[in-house]
């Protein structure tokens, strides 16, 4: 039995994972999982966003240290890696929200980061914990330092210290902390306005967003300008213009 459950209702599928027992930890079973729930959602057409959540109090406890401790350091080319979760997540067309009302560590900060948005109540735990088992946050560093300032991202690697998370979203680890007994709702809203967005125009977003920055604006420029050129003569912008026009919404909305 997979220790990930993957459903899709309306237009959002939902990636809940379920291994309390492990508190959610990425072992290769829950990474393969997570890694092929994605990979269902992108290539379904109905699916328009991504919702990554839990059950029990942990979202991800980070490595499973029972598997990391009996394993050779050779790692077999048909398993799925974490870093391969972190960089499907990040390419995916679809937007990605992680809903997390849980302790957040290590692995667990690297998927809060990689999504697109993440939620968190304000009592969940977070901490990049890794130096106090004699390791350090490689592969959530590519997440997650381009999200945090150097100096912040200094101190929390260092100390291995475990935070709130009404801090991780000041750190920039999460968008925002909220209540408890707010947390449905509030992803309820952000998967609204996410659904009024074109299918084509939010991948276009996210690719702005990973790729611009990593351009001199002298490349960035042309490129972007080529890019817009293309957006505004797509199918896509020719019914969303006609729709705002129409005062009418466009196809792609739904009352899903």
């Amino acid at each position: 039995m997979s220790p990930v459950i993957y459903s899709v209702e309306g237009d959002v599928a939902t990636i809940t994972l379920d291994d309390k027992e492990n508190r959610n930890a990425l072992g290769n079973a829950l990474t393969t999982g997570i890694y092929q729930a994605i990979t269902s959602a992108n290539a379904d057409p109905n699916v328009r966003a991504l919702v990554l959540t839990h059950k029990g109090n942990v979202f991800c406890a980070g490595a499973n240290l029972k598997e990391r401790s009996t394993q050779t350091g050779q790692v077999d080319q048909e398993t799925i890696g974490f870093d391969q979760v972190l960089e499907l997540i990040l390419n995916s067309p679809k937007p990605v929200i992680a809903k997390i009302s849980g302790a957040a560590m290590g692995g667990g900060i690297g998927l809060a980061c990689a999504a697109d948005i993440s939620i968190a109540t304000k009592d969940a735990k977070f901490g990049f914990t890794e130096v106090r088992l004699g390791v350090a946050p490689a592969i959530i560093s590519v997440v997650c330092l381009a999200k945090m300032r150097r100096g912040e991202a200094m101190e929390a690697f260092l100390r291995g210290n475990k935070f709130s998370g009404v801090k991780a979203a000041e750190l920039g680890i999460i968008s925002r902390a909220v209540e408890a007994k707010d947390l449905d709702n509030e992803i309820q809203l952000v998967l609204e306005d996410i659904l009024h967005g074109g299918p084509l125009a939010l991948a276009a977003a996210k690719r702005l967003i990973n790729e611009i920055p990593e351009k001199p604006t002298n490349e960035a420029f042309p490129w972007a300008a080529e890019y817009s050129n293309a957006l505004f003569n797509s199918e896509e912008a020719a019914e969303g213009m006609a729709a705002f026009l129409e005062k009418r919404s466009p196809n792609w909305v739904t009352d899903k």
